[in-house]
C-alpha cells in the first residue's frame, strides 16, 4: 500500500465513522415531522410520485450506460483514478449549480423543472465514477450498486446507516436482486421518500422570487458535492476490501 492509499485509508475511517454515527435529536425530530406530512399525503399521491421518480431513475440509469465512456484501464493507481474522478466532479458540480442558477431564476414552474435535470445529473454522475474506479455498469449489479450510492448520500440519518451497511457487505446484498434485471424488487418507495424529504427544504427556497437563482446554485452545487464525497468513500470501500485491507 503506497502512500496515497494510506491516506485514502485514514480519510476513509473517517467516513465510516460518520456513516455510522447515530442519529441527533433534531435529525430524529425532523424526520418524524417529515413523517406526520407524509402520513398527511394522499396514497394515491405517494403511488404517483414513487412512478414517476422511479421512471426518471430507471429511464437514466438506462439511458446512461450508452453514453458513458470506457473503463480506466486496470493497472491506472487509485491516485490516477481519483484524480480523474475530482476533475469529473468539478465538472458536474459546475453544471448542476447552473443548472439551479437557471431553474431558479425562472421562477415557480422553472424551478420545478430543476428536479428531473438535477436527478439527471446525479446519476450521470455516478455512471462515469463507476467507470473509473474500474466497474462495468453494463453490469445490472452495478447499477444497483449506484442506486445505493444515491440512497447513502440522500438520505436520513438511520436510513443512511441502514444502506451504509447493506454496501459494506455488497457481497450479501446483491443476493437480494437475482437476475433482476427490472429493478422490480427495489424499494422505490422508500427511495422516492428519502430523497424528497432530503431536499424539500432546499428546493423550496429555490423557488421564491429573488433568491431562487442564488439558492439553486448553491443547493446544487452542495448536493453535487455530497455525492461525490459519498461516491468516492463508496469505491474506496470496495477497492480496499478487494485488496484485502478492510
Amino acid at each position: 500500500m503506497n502512500l496515497y492509499e494510506e491516506k485514502a485509508l485514514i480519510e476513509l475511517r473517517a467516513w465510516q465513522i460518520k456513516m455510522t454515527r447515530q442519529p441527533s435529536f433534531l435529525s430524529g425530530m425532523a424526520k418524524g415531522i417529515q413523517r406526520k406530512m407524509n402520513e398527511l399525503i394522499p396514497e394515491k399521491i405517494h403511488r404517483v410520485l414513487t412512478t414517476a421518480i422511479k421512471n426518471m431513475v430507471h429511464a437514466t440509469l438506462v439511458g446512461s450506460q450508452f453514453t458513458t465512456g470506457s473503463l480506466v484501464p486496470e493497472g491506472m493507481g487509485l491516485d490516477e483514478r481519483e484524480k480523474l474522478v475530482e476533475d469529473k466532479l468539478g465538472f458536474y458540480k459546475k453544471a448542476a449549480a447552473a443548472e439551479g442558477a437557471g431553474t431558479g431564476a425562472g421562477g415557480f414552474f422553472l424551478g420545478l423543472a430543476d428536479f428531473p435535470l438535477l436527478l439527471t445529473l446525479k446519476i450521470k454522475f455516478l455512471f462515469e465514477t463507476a467507470n473509473l474506479y474500474g466497474y462495468d455498469v453494463r453490469d445490472i449489479k452495478e447499477r444497483i450498486f449506484i442506486l445505493y450510492l444515491f440512497q447513502l448520500a440522500f438520505s436520513s440519518s438511520k436510513r443512511r446507516r441502514e444502506v451504509y451497511y447493506d454496501i459494506l457487505h455488497w457481497e450479501k446484498t446483491i443476493k437480494k436482486y437475482p437476475l433482476d434485471t427490472k429493478l422490480a424488487s427495489f424499494d422505490w418507495r422508500q427511495f422516492q421518500q428519502e430523497y424528497r424529504d432530503h431536499i424539500d427544504l432546499i428546493k423550496l427556497f429555490q423557488l421564491l422570487p429573488g433568491i431562487g437563482a442564488a439558492v439553486g446554485a448553491y443547493a446544487n452545487y452542495t448536493l453535487l458535492d455530497s455525492l461525490g464525497e459519498t461516491a468516492k468513500n463508496g469505491y474506496r470501500l470496495r477497492h480496499f476490501k478487494d485488496k484485502s485491507i478492510m
